[in-house]
C-alpha cells in the first residue's frame, strides 16, 4: 500500500460522492488506499493534497483540476476553497449537480444501512443558492475578529461576508467590528422581519464546535448577551405567527418550515379527532399544523427548556395540545407519554432517534410515522430498525434546505 504523508500531493481520478461532502478516490487503482476528497466532483482527474491521516483512509483537498466535470462552476464565494472557510461543501458544483449529489448520497445510505433500493429526487426550495441562511454562527479569533471556521478545525477564517447568509445578515457590521469580550456570535434574520445579534461572552462556553447548518441550532452554553435586535423574534409558518427566542431552534432556510409541514401533512393525511405525538417537537411547528386539522389530542415532547417553553406559549390557544419537557427516550420509556396514538412525527437532531426510541414508537402502534431527518445516515439506520420491527418505508421526499452545503433534509413515511 502506498504510504502518503500529510501535505503530500497525489494525482487521483475521483469517484462517487459519499456522505460528508467529499468524493471517494483510491491511490494506485481500485484496490488502493481510500481517499476522501473535498472540492472535487465525480469523474474529475485532480491533484489532491493530503490533509489528514487515518487508519484505513486519508482525507484530502483537490488543489488542481486537470480534467473538470461538466458540472463544475466557479464558486461565487472567494473563501469556498481549500484551506479557507469550511461552511460550504459544494459551491464548485451547479445547482442541479448539487441536488443530484445529495440524491445519490441518500440512495447510498438507504442501500447500505437500510438495505433498501429507493430512487431519490432532491427538490429545490425557492430563493436560489445564495442568501438563504437565516441563522449564522461566527467564531471570534485571537485578534477579536469574527469569522467562520475552516473545515474540521477551530481555526477562524476572516471573511468580508458570507454569501449564503440572509441579505439582512450580510448587511450587519458584525464582521467589521472587534469583539474583545466575545467567543462567538449568532446573527438571526427571521421570516417575520426581525434581525437579532447575540454574543457569547469570553470564557462562558469553551471551544466553539464547527458550524453545521443542518442542526439549525444557536450558541451552546449559557450567558448569551443581546447585542442588537429584539430578545424575542417572529417567525411565520403553517398559517401562524410564532414568537420564539433567537437562541431556540428554528429551520435555517426561510422556506423550510412551510415546505416540511406541507410534506408531513401530505404524507400523514390527518383526520378529525386523531391523536398525535410530536417528538423532538421544538416550538411545536408540526403539532400546530396537524392539530389545526385534527383538533385531537396532541403531545409535544421537547428536551430543551427554551424549546419547551416556546411550545407552551405558541400552542396556548390549542386546548388539546400538551407539552412534555423531557428527553424523548425517557418520556417514552417512563410513560410520561402514553397511547393510544394515531400517528407520530419524529424530527430528531442529526444523531437520529436511535433504536430505543424507534422501538418505543413502534410499540405504541400508531398507524403511521412521519420522520423528518437532516442526516441521511441516521435516517437510514432508524428506517432499518423500523423494518426489523415489521414496518415499511412507503414514501420519501428530499429537499435542498441547505444549498451549497452537503446537507439535505428528508421526510419519510413509515407504515405497518
Amino acid at each position: 500500500m502506498t504510504t502518503l504523508e500529510e501535505g503530500e500531493r497525489v494525482e487521483l481520478t475521483v469517484g462517487a460522492p459519499a456522505h460528508g461532502g467529499h468524493c471517494v478516490a483510491r491511490v494506485g487503482g481500485e484496490h488502493g488506499q481510500v481517499v476522501f476528497v473535498r472540492h472535487a466532483l465525480p469523474g474529475e482527474r485532480v491533484t489532491a493534497e493530503i490533509t489528514e491521516l487515518h487508519k484505513g483512509f486519508l482525507r484530502a483537498d483537490a488543489v488542481a483540476i486537470h480534467e473538470p466535470s461538466a458540472d463544475r462552476v466557479e464558486p461565487p464565494c472567494p473563501y469556498a476553497r481549500p484551506g479557507a472557510c469550511g461552511g460550504c461543501d459544494l459551491q464548485h458544483a451547479s445547482g442541479d449537480a448539487q441536488r443530484r449529489w445529495k440524491a445519490s448520497v441518500v440512495e447510498e445510505q438507504l442501500r447500505r444501512l437500510a438495505r433498501l433500493r429507493w430512487d431519490v429526487e432532491v427538490e429545490e426550495l425557492p430563493g436560489g443558492l445564495l442568501g438563504w441562511r437565516s441563522r449564522v454562527r461566527y467564531a471570534v479569533d485571537a485578534a477579536d475578529r469574527a469569522g467562520l471556521l475552516k473545515h474540521r478545525s477551530h481555526e477562524v477564517v476572516a471573511i468580508d461576508r458570507c454569501r449564503i447568509a440572509h441579505p439582512a445578515i450580510q448587511e450587519l457590521d458584525v464582521l467589521s467590528r472587534e469583539w474583545p469580550e466575545a467567543d462567538a456570535l449568532e446573527a438571526v434574520a427571521t421570516t417575520g422581519g426581525d434581525v437579532t445579534v447575540l454574543a457569547r461572552p469570553t470564557g462562558t462556553g469553551g471551544t466553539l464546535p464547527p458550524d453545521d447548518p443542518a442542526e439549525g441550532t444557536t450558541l451552546g452554553g449559557g450567558g448569551r448577551r443581546l447585542v442588537e435586535g429584539p430578545a424575542e423574534v417572529t417567525e411565520v409558518a403553517a398559517g401562524r405567527t410564532w414568537r420564539v427566542p433567537p437562541e431556540g431552534f428554528w429551520q435555517v432556510h426561510p422556506a423550510a418550515a412551510e415546505t416540511l409541514v406541507a410534506a408531513v401533512l401530505e404524507m400523514l393525511r390527518p383526520a378529525e379527532g386523531e391523536s398525535m405525538w410530536d417528538l423532538y417537537g421544538g416550538a411545536g411547528l408540526f403539532a400546530a399544523a396537524v392539530a389545526a386539522q385534527t383538533q385531537g389530542r396532541t403531545t409535544v415532547v421537547e428536551s430543551s427548556p427554551v424549546g419547551a417553553d416556546s411550545a407552551r406559549r405558541n400552542l396556548a390557544d390549542l386546548p388539546y395540545a400538551e407539552v412534555v419537557e423531557a428527553r424523548v427516550d425517557s418520556a417514552l420509556l417512563r410513560r410520561r407519554v402514553t397511547g393510544p396514538v394515531d400517528f407520530v412525527v419524529l424530527d430528531p437532531p442529526r444523531a437520529g432517534a436511535g433504536a430505543k426510541v424507534v422501538r418505543a414508537v413502534a410499540a405504541a402502534a400508531p398507524r403511521a410515522v412521519a420522520y423528518v431527518a437532516c442526516d441521511p445516515a441516521s435516517l437510514a439506520r432508524d428506517i432499518n430498525t423500523f423494518r426489523e420491527l415489521g414496518w415499511k418505508l412507503t414514501a420519501l421526499r428530499a429537499f435542498d434546505c441547505f444549498p451549497m452545503t452537503q446537507h439535505v433534509e428528508c421526510v419519510a413515511l413509515l407504515e405497518t
